[in-house]
């Protein structure tokens, strides 16, 4: 992969297919006037599994590096700690390790060479005492309001949350501080926590940094994105190829409906930008379907444009697309599934970080036989006649309703 070294082009690399730029000044002064590399980080906490989703943020890490850029991964195991307790701390330590695993071999998967990506895990830095002092620095600066409002798309909501949750955007803005960058990166679900750190860190005297942000990748579903808290939005890096296929052909895919259309919407952000990295060249694209000739043979596109176009028209049916989606995906996830099969330590970070507990057996409880009115003293239990008990019974079941 070819570095570029005009400041021109290196700053349309870094700003490639993102949704929004936030102080992009501050990326263009680095690059033109104090002419060194611009220092970029991508944060990510641990908890779900990593899905397909995550080549979104995998590709722009390409044009980052492309670009010259220097570029941190942080694993932020505290921040998943701190999400409403998604994970023991212990486990948590074992998840950073599959995260990073999974990341190196999507790079290397789409041929991003990562001897210049480093890898930082949060505690490593954010349990020392500056940090701490910073904490209560911007913890006198920021609202509860302020705090509960820039985690509002990020960290998980629940009835009562606890101050966990206000915690998190605090430090993730100071992240941006104790890694020495110019930029953070994320999808646009961070923005509010972007905008936090740029009104108030200049208030505890650190400078206000560049963000950049990614367009969100919507699910399996209709609406919605792709989540690693959903199993049925999302398919993991390492899903077996008949599972894709069959979470594939239960997406949501109406006939004609190129807008609400998780699928096609993984082709424009995921397929066609990673073929067009491989080939270093814009604008390229293949797209095969192995439809049988009894249907009226293979469908191949050469164009992003005319596949929209015929799916919207119908002449492209949602069965053939999926067919298509779900080969072009196998075909991605492959060289990551036969690292993970060939890696002992990988599989053991995925298990010890995502072992599910057997649910313990239930005692049975013997079933009291309904031997119907039709005995003696049937209709009198407990001295009341057969339509007292009846009422008794209906009464109690409104009860127990209300309750519940």
């Amino acid at each position: 992969m070819s570095v570029a070294t005009d400041p021109e082009e290196q700053y349309k690399l870094i700003t490639k297919g993102l949704q929004e730029v936030l102080n992009g000044q501050i990326i263009k002064d680095v690059l033109e006037k104090e002419k060194r590399p611009v220092k970029i980080y991508l944060g990510t906490a641990p908890t779900g599994k990593p899905h397909c989703g995550y080549f979104v943020p995998m590709i722009k890490l390409a044009h980052f590096l492309k670009a010259g850029c220097e570029v941190t991964v942080l694993l932020a195991d505290l921040h998943a700690y701190l999400d409403n307790m998604k994970a023991p701390l212990e486990v948590v330590q074992y998840r950073a390790k599959y995260y990073e695993y999974v990341i190196k071999a999507m790079l290397r998967s789409i041929n991003v060479p990562i001897d210049k990506l480093r890898f930082v895990v949060g505690s490593e830095y954010q349990l020392s005492a500056q940090y701490t002092m910073d904490i209560f620095k911007l913890s006198n600066v920021v609202s509860q309001n302020d705090a509960k409002r820039a985690g509002a798309d990020v960290v998980k909501q629940v009835a009562n949350p606890l101050l966990s949750g206000l915690i998190y955007p605090l430090m993730q803005a100071l992240d941006e501080e104790h890694l020495g960058v110019d930029a953070q990166f994320g999808g646009v679900d961070q923005r509010k926590i972007f905008v936090l750190a740029e009104e108030n860190l200049p208030s505890v005297g650190y400078k206000k940094r560049a963000h950049l942000m990614n367009p969100m990748v919507p699910g399996l579903g209709q609406g919605g994105k792709m989540s690693a808290s959903d199993p049925n939005s999302k398919i993991d890096i390492i899903e077996d190829p008949k599972v894709v296929k069959k979470k594939v052909n239960s997406a949501y895919c109406a006939p004609g409906d190129i807008k609400d259309n998780g699928l096609l919407s993984f082709v424009e952000y995921v397929v066609q930008p990673i073929q067009e990295l491989l080939a270093e060249q814009d604008g390229v694209f293949k797209f095969d379907i192995d439809r049988p000739e009894k249907y009226g043979g293979p469908i191949s596109y050469t164009s992003l444009d005319q596949l929209k176009a015929d799916f919207a028209s119908e002449k492209l049916s949602p069965v053939d697309f999926k067919a298509g989606v779900a080969d072009k995906i196998n075909e991605l996830l492959a060289p990551i599934k036969a690292e993970f099969d060939a890696s002992p330590d990988f599989q053991e970070y995925q298990q010890k970080g995502y072992h599910q507990e057997q649910p313990k057996a239930e005692k049975k409880t013997k079933k009291v036989k309904n031997k119907g009115t039709r005995y003696p003293g049937a209709g009198k239990p407990d001295g009341a006649s057969a339509p007292e008990a009846e009422a008794e019974a209906v009464t109690a079941k409104l009860e127990e309703a209300k309750l519940n």
